[in-house]
């Protein structure tokens, strides 16, 4: 199978450091031959190695009112550039910490494979932050969902619901401890929280961020970047505040307390690590 990534760039939350930081991991835990397409609206201030695909017309209103990611429906057109066979998706904010070799050799070529939401457990819910899907395969959800943009928002509420419900063939899982969600399989509970880094799960081949927290905030220490950076003693020193001058209920603002994680770190930063000082 060829080594075909992919990601999607479009507006201003992320900048095109966030694309060459995740080529950079790519390169750094991958066999090469391979090759790094990001699917966007600009072409400029991207490493050499990655290649750009001009991002395709969203093709209806964005719906509103809804948590999904409904721009990336994008990825399910018939022809993205001029790649075929299948290709994996990873979110710009992903982190690799272990070989990606494994996600190009495990399970059928024509099949859609996706990591697991830990949150939807009894759903079995796939996760698209990291996904493998050939080329094409998905046209028909675009087709729907241009039908009816925003019903199909309000019915399913996150794009990785449809693709889940409604992706032809179904959709399968990467195993267990492929892929780690941060929040739920790195920080630790409370009160651990207070005492311990987030940890690197052993089994885990990529971390990803859905959903709250971002790689810079999990390095830095902190629940959001909204929130002020704060030592420990005067985190804890909030939770004697009044409920009107916290930002949380008593035990959110506790268990939300968030050590730094060098490992992060060192995994999204690569040789600019020694250079930086979370």
């Amino acid at each position: 199978m060829k080594k075909q990534v992919i990601c999607i760039f479009w507006g201003t939350k992320y900048g095109p450091d966030y694309v060459n930081r995740l080529y950079r991991g790519v390169v750094r835990h991958i066999t090469p031959p391979f090759t790094f397409h990001c699917i966007t609206d600009r072409t400029d201030g991207f490493d050499e190695g990655v290649q750009t695909i001009p991002l395709p017309d969203l093709g209806c209103e964005m719906p509103t009112g809804t948590w999904g990611i409904w721009g990336k429906s994008r990825l399910w057109a018939e022809r993205l550039g001029d790649l075929t066979g299948p290709v994996l998706f990873m979110d710009l904010d992903a982190v690799i910490v272990g070989s990606l070799d494994p996600f190009f050799e495990y399970g059928d070529p024509d099949a859609v494979i996706a990591a697991r939401n830990p949150n939807r457990p009894h759903e079995r819910m796939g996760q698209t932050s990291l996904f493998r899907f050939p080329v094409g395969k998905l046209a028909p959800l675009r087709e729907r969902f241009l039908a009816d943009p925003q019903g199909i928002a309000n019915d399913y509420r996150f794009e990785q619901r449809f693709v889940t419900k409604n992706a032809p063939g179904g959709i399968g899982f990467w195993p267990r401890g492929w892929v780690a969600v941060f929040r739920w399989h790195c920080v630790r509970w409370f009160p651990l929280n207070w005492f311990l880094p987030p940890r690197q799960p052993a089994s885990a081949r990529v971390v990803i961020f859905p959903g709250r927290l971002n790689p810079t905030e999990a390095i830095e220490g902190r629940w959001l970047t909204r929130y002020p950076l704060r030592s420990r003693r005067a985190y804890l020193m909030d939770s004697f505040k009044p409920r009107k001058d916290r930002r949380e209920k008593l035990f959110s603002h506790l268990r939300h307390y968030l050590m730094p994680a060098p490992w992060v770190a060192k995994a999204w930063y690569g040789d600019e690590a020694a250079k930086k000082d979370p």
